[in-house]
């Protein structure tokens, strides 16, 4: 598939973020993941020091595309003349791991049905399927504040994130962040499907727990079933495809 042509006041590499990113928003919205117009993808700009961009508010994530995306600073100035307005709440939640995590390249947030559900009970995810397993030891979670406006929360969310990269805001909602945007994605739809068969299993009855000796050897193993190209590479493009085949305009 031909790609659009970049805008001529952006760099080579601002275009390439921008289309992987407005790419992720129309495969989160094939996949169900859309929310209204809230929820957020960004993804820091690889040229520009403390420069992030971030989804239109107003916009479905259908509507998303290379052009629309909103490019930021750190402290949420507009660095382009995008007419759209940026959603105080994503700025607060993103902004604020961005500039305190070098390797927070990529960060999701969605309110998913099953990934609000399990941030919502006592315990949170538990091995207690494969996908539930890639994440145990490694979820971080945070008390419910309401809607995530003020900047004095950031430091609790650093400070309750430590150094985990998967974090449940409990009652709310899954927030996940990766060294590249693939990377991220594969833990999001990984976490989305761990929650989704938690859901499952627990109306059905008791569900089996995994022992963590075993939990450590699949741990251990899971990259020996990876494709190579990185974390998430090979299954992202795959989305991309299939978004390709329902509508191309994502590019422009």
């Amino acid at each position: 598939m031909a790609t659009a042509l970049r805008r001529p006041e952006m760099s080579a590499a601002e275009w390439e973020a921008r289309q992987e990113l407005a790419a992720c928003y129309r495969v989160f919205d094939m996949l169900g993941w859309s929310e209204m117009i809230y929820n957020h993808i960004t993804v820091k700009l690889p040229d520009e020091e403390g420069a992030f961009l971030i989804n239109p508010f107003g916009l479905h994530f259908s509507e998303v595309t290379a052009s629309n995306l909103v490019k930021i600073d750190i402290d949420g100035n507009k660095l382009d003349d995008n007419p759209h307005p940026v959603n105080l709440a994503g700025f607060v939640q993103h902004a604020v791991f961005h500039r305190n995590l070098p390797d927070a390249h990529c960060i999701m947030h969605t309110h998913t049905t099953a990934g609000m559900a399990v941030s919502s009970v006592e315990g949170g995810l538990r091995p207690t399927n494969f996908y539930a397993c890639n994440f145990y030891g490694q979820i971080a979670y945070h008390d419910f504040e309401g809607v995530t406006v003020r900047s004095e929360e950031g430091e609790r969310l650093v400070r309750n994130l430590g150094d985990k990269r998967v974090m449940f805001l409990k009652n709310h909602g899954i927030l996940v962040m990766g060294r590249t945007l693939p990377e991220a994605f594969i833990k999001h739809w990984s976490l989305q499907r761990a929650c989704e068969i938690q859901l499952a299993t627990l109306s059905m009855g008791k569900p089996l727990e995994v022992p963590a000796d075993v939990i450590a050897v699949h741990q251990r193993d899971l990259s020996k079933a990876q494709v190579p190209g990185g974390p998430g590479k090979a299954d992202f493009a795959a989305m991309v495809r299939l978004v390709d085949k329902i509508d191309t305009s994502w590019r422009n």
